[in-house]
């Protein structure tokens, strides 16, 4: 069980997508670079058997911004997306309503 006082650790925040493209030592794997407030990021995600880079561009995404930087088939990873999947479709989580990137998720 995770205790209340370890889910506080995480700083799950709203994210632009600003630029996609594709990893170029995978196949299923974009490299996203985002905006979290005034901050820019790198993330790599396994996505892209889900979605374009047209689908990303401009999305808002939630994020675990605090996440210890991972470097994932050469390439540096500094967060985490949060999406959901089965076995045959994977979605995105997102806001709802337009807000800010940045903005925090409690």
């Amino acid at each position: 069980m995770v205790t209340y006082e370890d889910f506080q650790k995480l700083e799950i925040r709203i994210a632009e997508i600003e630029t996609v493209t594709p990893h170029p030592n995978a196949d299923r794997l974009y490299v996203l670079g985002i905006k979290v407030g005034d901050v820019k990021k790198t993330i790599v995600a396994g996505i892209r058997n889900h979605y374009t880079e047209d689908e990303l561009k401009g999305k808002k995404i939630v994020i675990i911004d605090n996440l210890a930087p991972a470097v994932i088939r050469g390439v540096e990873s500094n967060g985490m997306l949060l999406a959901a999947s089965n076995e045959t479709l994977l979605t995105l989580v997102v806001p709802d309503r337009p807000i800010a990137d940045g903005a925090k998720v409690k």
